[in-house]
């Protein structure tokens, strides 16, 4: 079923995750610092700027903001999280699965809608430390609206500076997209690999 509030405008521009429920966050991030945290969502952004305002064709911008999602949000964590309690009895090739259709699904659930954000852009704007992770604060402007907040949350998890969370006005985006992920599997009544294969087409 889908979630009328991350299908909105706003949220459209950073569907990155893009972009991305607390159960995935970092255990520490000791090693990473606040100016490595903002970097990461510094390039981040000015490549979603670039994404939106590039002319390209719709399979072309979808092709990139993949390429964009794999290259700087901690993917494995996200869709493990986005699956829920289901990723405790999947197998490790199923969770290798959801991840690469998770991936691609995002990618184009979003990137399909940014062409009507031609001219806008996001800025970074601060970043603090915020318990075990960094919080990377932006500011999105789209034609027509009223400026918005965007948070970035940022860890080095994984072994490099990645992000894994993003909120929106308030709005987690992954935990929204876990309950809608679970929806779907509740449609297919459990089935795994049936939401995987659907997923892959959708």
């Amino acid at each position: 079923m889908p979630n009328d509030l991350l299908l909105n405008r706003r949220t459209l521009t950073l569907g990155l995750a893009s972009g991305l429920a607390l159960a995935a966050l970092p255990r520490q991030a000791s090693a990473l610092t606040v100016e490595q945290a903002r970097s990461l969502v510094d390039k981040t952004v000015a490549d979603i700027n670039a994404i939106i305002n590039s002319g390209k064709s719709e399979s072309a911008m979808l092709r990139e903001f993949e390429k964009l999602f794999a290259r700087y949000a901690d993917v494995p964590a996200i869709a493990r999280s986005a699956l829920g309690p289901a990723a405790r009895q999947a197998s490790q090739v199923q969770i290798a699965a959801f991840t690469k259709a998770f991936q691609g699904y995002i990618s184009r659930k979003y990137g399909r809608r940014f062409r009507e954000f031609i001219g806008g852009r996001i800025e970074v704007t601060g970043a603090k430390a915020v318990k075990s992770f960094y919080e990377v604060i932006s500011t999105a402007y789209l034609k027509g609206e009223a400026p918005f907040e965007v948070r970035w949350h940022v860890s080095d998890r994984s072994g490099k500076s990645l992000f894994f969370n993003i909120i929106i006005e308030g709005v987690n985006m992954l935990a929204s997209e876990r309950t809608e992920i679970g929806a779907m599997l509740d449609q297919r009544r459990g089935d795994l690999d049936r939401l995987i294969a659907d997923m892959s087409r959708l």
